[in-house]
């Protein structure tokens, strides 16, 4: 079944005219406008698409009638005048975010317009990644969560965004997926909406672009370290996925090299996951400094209390971070570089991550990621959101979509 779904994928780039009601070009710059702003006046809309007041008014009259936008109130200005506020309406719908990690699975729903509608979250252990049945009854029990939340906002659920932590390429998507075969089944069974898949840094790095630590940067990279390695880039304030979908796969940079070493297949990414990584502080910990610590957030919480040894296992592997980030340095100069992931994410990493990067290259903007836990889940919903616009407005995306169920009988 999912065999079949795949094959068919690459017909659903460009919404169906079915899902795109048969809006004039100003009704979709309408829409589009206050789905990237939020609420905004009808004055606004005018100065920022340079509208005559008649087009204006005739876009949002059409949008009205559908359901897509609709009053959100009345703003009063400095001289005594009033204009009408606007922002979408229940026929916009919503969508889902849903981040398959190592530790948990977090979905969250959003409006197209970046309003919060719910959350959910499920610890998961690497056991029940294993086994796809116990997966699949996690995905399924979030989404049963967060789904009743967000219907309190009406209208229909737009498309659901699905981070994974794989490399997601057009090319290779039934090898690719078939981890994931059972969960995504089960999804395309249950839930009768586009389901979008993405690499899980990518979506990282797509919500710190929008709402987090590179916000709006044009070009920078995200550089995530926690039970593996990735990195997402933004060029041009898009997500550059390469020629085959797998830009930023780090991990895949051989390792070691030397003359007396031959590098193997994602030896840097098994050296510096935060598996691989703890087995060395538990081998080289001291005797005279008690128990080592279980997990990587336990180290560092030993550090920031003052322990000497913890701390000089953090300042270790933040230089092998830092080595990393000098090869992504030397080979993108993103100018900016965020830190993410469950290791990455602490800022006790940065100065010397920072102290290496100048050794070994040219000095670059190094900071932590804002979003924390959400970053990813967050990111797949951005992707979400994108594409549920499109399909009202009728523009292309490029995003992969596997098709529902209603369309494969169609």
């Amino acid at each position: 079944m999912l065999r079949r779904a795949i094959d068919e994928q690459r017909t659903m780039k460009t919404p169906t005219k079915e899902a795109s009601p048969p809006l004039t070009e100003s009704a979709r710059a309408v829409l589009r406008t206050i789905a990237e702003y939020g609420s905004v006046t009808r004055p606004q809309l005018g100065a920022l698409l340079a509208l005559s007041k008649p087009t204006m008014s005739a876009a949002v009259a059409e949008l009205d009638a559908l359901r897509l936008v609709a009053a959100k109130g009345v703003h009063k200005g400095a001289t005594g005048r009033s204009a009408q506020i606007y922002g979408l309406g229940p026929g916009a719908g919503y969508v889902v975010g849903v981040d398959i990690g190592a530790t948990q699975v977090r979905a969250l729903a959003y409006g197209l317009d970046d309003e919060r509608l719910g959350a959910s979250t499920h610890p998961i252990a690497a056991a029940d990644i294993a086994a796809n049945d116990r997966l699949t009854g996690v995905v399924d029990e979030v989404m049963r969560q967060v789904t009743p939340k967000a219907r309190r906002h009406p209208g229909p659920l737009r498309a659901i965004a699905v981070a994974v932590p794989l490399s997601i390429s057009e090319h290779r998507l039934k090898d690719t997926l078939a981890p994931l075969q059972d969960v995504l089944s089960a999804m395309r069974k249950r839930l009768r909406a586009p389901i979008i898949l993405e690499n899980n840094v990518n979506c990282a790095a797509i919500a710190e672009h929008r709402f987090g630590a590179a916000r709006e940067a044009d070009v920078f990279a995200y550089l995530q370290v926690g039970v593996r390695i990735g990195l997402g880039l933004v060029i041009g304030g898009k997500l550059f996925r390469g020629a085959g979908g797998f830009a930023g796969e780090v991990g895949r940079i051989p390792f070691p090299w030397s003359e007396s070493e031959v590098p193997t297949r994602e030896a840097l990414e098994h050296y510096l996951g935060a598996t691989a990584f703890m087995a060395r502080v538990a081998a080289g910990w001291p005797a005279d400094a008690g128990a080592p610590p279980p997990s990587a957030r336990e180290l560092f919480e030993l550090a920031a209390a003052g322990s000497e040894t913890a701390r000089s296992w953090v300042d270790r592997h933040a230089r092998d971070i830092g080595r990393l980030m000098a090869a992504c340095i030397g080979m993108f100069d993103p100018g900016r570089i965020v830190l993410g992931g469950g290791v990455g994410q602490n800022p006790m990493l940065v100065g010397e991550v920072s102290r290496v990067v100048r050794e070994l290259t040219w000095p670059s903007d190094i900071t932590v990621g804002t979003l924390g836990d959400d970053a990813t889940a967050l990111g797949a919903m951005r992707i979400a959101s994108q594409y549920g616009l499109a399909q009202l407005t009728g523009d292309p995306t490029t995003a992969i979509v596997l098709p529902t169920t209603r369309q494969r009988r169609s």
